[in-house]
């Protein structure tokens, strides 16, 4: 998808604040306002934007505890032999209201998770009574976050 220097100054301002009105937009990238509303409409059409969203700050929400969790899953349950997809592993995990992202990726991992949660105690009890319990996880390795300098949805244009 060919995107051109306007494209790209009206992307990088609704990242920074998706609350602009077009009116706006178009005074700060001197354009005319229709001309900007016919643009997003065509953005939001062709999938490149997604949606809007406010992005909240968890601490004062009491999530104060963020871990990227690694899981490791079998393809096959024990004794049925039944197959179990990663595709729908991951699935399953990404309805837990804790979890934020769930990647699959390459390496000695399956799944790679992002998850808040209130504290260690909470994170735990996802772990132990929840996220292991999901038929075909094998084993889970927890990186606990310490402290975060970024953390962004913004894409680079």
């Amino acid at each position: 998808m060919k995107l051109d220097e306007k494209d790209i100054k009206i992307l990088n301002l609704i990242q920074e604040n998706c609350k602009l009105t077009a009116r706006e937009i178009a005074k700060r990238i001197n354009s005319p306002i229709t001309t900007v509303f016919a643009r997003i409409k065509r953005l939001e059409k062709q999938g490149i934007i997604k949606g809007y969203k406010a992005v909240l700050n968890a601490e004062k929400l009491g999530k104060n505890t963020t871990a990227f969790i690694l899981v490791s899953f079998t393809y096959q349950t024990p004794k049925t032999e039944q197959q179990i997809s990663q595709r729908e592993v991951a699935k399953k995990i990404a309805k837990f209201p804790e979890v934020q992202e769930v990647h699959i990726i390459t390496g000695n991992w399956d799944l790679l998770l992002k998850v808040k949660v209130k504290d260690v105690e909470e994170l735990g009890k996802f772990i132990v009574d929840r996220l292991r319990l999901v038929k075909g996880v094998e084993k889970t390795l927890t990186c606990v976050v310490l402290s975060t300098e970024k953390e962004t949805t913004e894409i680079n244009l």
